[in-house]
């Protein structure tokens, strides 16, 4: 099977799941319920939680306690981008290819709607408990995903770009920013994976390096597509980070560099994968697909 064929196979069973954990559009709330379904739906790869799953199975993971752990992680990552889009941030008015949420809601309910997701992510998650009582990663697979998402992670990661934002930036620092901005929910997705599947200490740390390592070279080549790419293709605008005055790996080290610095990240990351015990082609698959991905 070809990649794009798995992925978007994958990525059509993944959005029956999230449609299945959304909450129902009624009471005197239901307005805020529709903005965070309208976020939700808006599409895209399903990536993190597609990360998850192949990781899952990678240790050899069967049921279906794993689902609500994906519904949330979507849920977080969506809400991450409502807040990026809102005026105050990128102000940007489309997002793949239809229009963000405050375009649509308005700023207000796009603050609330990202707020809104952010705490149903984890009353979904939650409900693991419901499915696999007895399932001893739970509790660790919580406080990675809290953890991952919070001010140690991604938070982290978006406080020291906004900070910088107009700012001349060292490569170290924007290491930093992209490590915990892009990175920290990739690595929660995979450990998360291999956590409910019961793999070792470390193998988690394994998975957790080489998640890194993915997500370090996805915000790069981000970064390459923010100046080679098309809207029609992107599904966003394009040049964002120059009208927004970002530093970038692009801007830093220049557009060959940045290439090279995808590439050898994404050997790496796959290396480390490699050396696991186990293994999941079609992850294996996956992890190069979206590093060089076009869009």
């Amino acid at each position: 099977m070809a990649i794009a064929e798995g992925i978007r196979e994958r990525a059509e069973q993944i959005g029956q799941i999230l449609m299945a954990y959304l909450p129902r559009e009624a009471g005197q709330q239901k307005l805020v319920i529709e903005a965070m379904n309208y976020s939700v739906q808006a599409g895209g790869k399903r990536l993190r939680p597609m990360l998850m799953q192949e990781t899952y199975r990678l240790f050899g993971g069967k049921s279906k306690v794993v689902e609500p752990f994906m519904a949330a992680m979507e849920m977080i990552h969506t809400y991450s981008l409502v807040h990026d889009d809102l005026p105050a941030m990128d102000n940007d008015e489309y997002r793949r290819g239809r229009k963000t949420t405050h375009a649509v809601y308005g700023e207000a309910f796009g603050i609330l709607a990202g707020d809104a997701l952010l705490n149903y992510a984890f009353e979904t998650a939650l409900t693991a408990f419901d499915l696999e009582p007895e399932n001893k990663g739970i509790p660790r697979a919580l406080k990675i995903l809290a953890g991952k998402a919070g001010i140690y992670g991604m938070i982290g990661g978006q406080t020291v770009d906004v900070a910088f934002t107009g700012k001349p930036l060292d490569e170290e620092t924007l290491d930093f920013i992209y490590r915990l901005k892009t990175g920290a929910l990739l690595e929660a997705s995979m450990m998360i994976g291999a956590v409910l599947a019961g793999a070792t200490r470390n193998e988690q740390a394994a998975v957790e390096a080489a998640a890194g390592e993915l997500g370090l070279a996805f915000q790069i080549q981000d970064d390459i597509l923010d100046v080679t790419s098309t809207q029609e293709v992107l599904g966003k605008p394009i040049g964002s980070d120059a009208r927004n005055e970002k530093t970038t790996y692009v801007t830093l080290k220049g557009l060959e560099a940045a290439r090279a610095e995808v590439e050898r990240l994404s050997r790496s990351a796959v290396a480390r994968m490699e050396r696991l015990v186990v293994h999941n082609e079609f992850l294996m698959e996956l992890m190069l697909y979206l590093i060089h991905r076009e869009k």
